[in-house]
């Protein structure tokens, strides 16, 4: 048994996921989450602007990491990884961000490429349950960048990410580009498959508790569409008081509806699962393949 950390440094908010590690078997093993904790540092705000992190973002972003330090030391975490995507890549100043997150904090905080994020995302157990016979699309819809992956019989076909994100979107900051290459994209890779969309990120996470479907079953395009009609005639404000959402949630919901149905519009999917996982759950995983391979494990 052992306890693992993740942490996902987003455009939108820095998560903390904390898991142990049960063998209960030679093949199998249960990951069992302890603690899911998230703040809200919207980075991408400054970044998608002005093309820095702020002074204030920043003193904001070590006292997290420097909670998430002590968090960890509670629940007596062995091994964690810490990962920065989308606004930390187009920070003008993101090196110098986490040089000083390393002097503060000794945290080695590590930027990674949009390929890396959505290989990453997808590094989990859940393709090893789904139909052989079917394809399905991964979808990742974060503040900054959105990734997917094709899987069919149970195999990577394809990954690619792309700078549609809901903060981009909410500020009107996506180039038309973008949308024609992740449109060329579906319809090149997906041409052959029929497929059934998987979708992960806060946002379709919160779609599908309200829709009170059970878990394991899909959402329909016909429900997105009813939500994102019903959203958009809303204030944020009506938005948070009538569905409890957080200010950062209700702002971002109706951007990320658009970016998922647009998906699943091109890629000709009736249907969404939600399985709840992220890139966090993808970080402790590959980092649980990292410490089964070393020597000494």
């Amino acid at each position: 048994m052992m306890r693992l950390a993740a942490i996902d440094v987003g455009s939108n908010a820095a998560r903390l996921l904390i898991k142990e590690i049960r063998s209960i078997s030679p093949n199998e093993v249960d990951f069992i989450k302890l603690n899911l904790v998230r703040v809200p540092l919207r980075l991408g705000f400054d970044v998608f602007e002005t093309g820095m992190i702020s002074d204030q973002r920043i003193a904001y972003l070590v006292d997290t990491l420097r909670a998430y330090q002590l968090l960890m030391q509670v629940y007596q975490v062995t091994h964690y990884m810490a990962c920065a995507t989308s606004a930390m890549r187009e920070a003008k100043n993101g090196e110098q961000v986490i040089a000083h997150v390393r002097e503060q904090t000794g945290m080695a905080l590590q930027i990674i490429s949009g390929q890396q994020e959505a290989s990453l995302i997808f590094e989990n157990h859940v393709a090893e349950h789904l139909s052989k016979s079917k394809s399905y699309l991964y979808v990742d819809v974060g503040g900054g960048s959105t990734e997917i992956s094709l899987f069919s019989k149970q195999k990577q076909v394809f990954s690619a990410s792309f700078n549609i994100g809901t903060i981009r979107l909410l500020h009107q900051q996506i180039d038309q580009n973008q949308w024609n290459a992740l449109k060329a994209c579906l319809k090149k890779q997906i041409k052959s498959h029929k497929v059934v969309l998987i979708g992960s990120g806060g946002n379709i996470n919160k779609i599908f508790s309200l829709s009170k479907v059970k878990p394991g079953k899909s959402l329909s395009i016909d429900l997105l569409k009813n939500y994102y009609r019903k959203f958009r005639q809303m204030t944020v404000e009506e938005r948070m008081h009538r569905y409890q959402m957080r200010e950062d949630r209700a702002d971002v919901i109706v951007p990320a509806l658009e970016i998922y149905l647009n998906i699943m519009r091109w890629s000709g999917a009736r249907e969404i699962l939600v399985p709840q996982i992220g890139l966090a759950d993808g970080l402790i995983d590959h980092l649980y393949r990292q410490l089964l391979a070393q020597p000494n494990s």
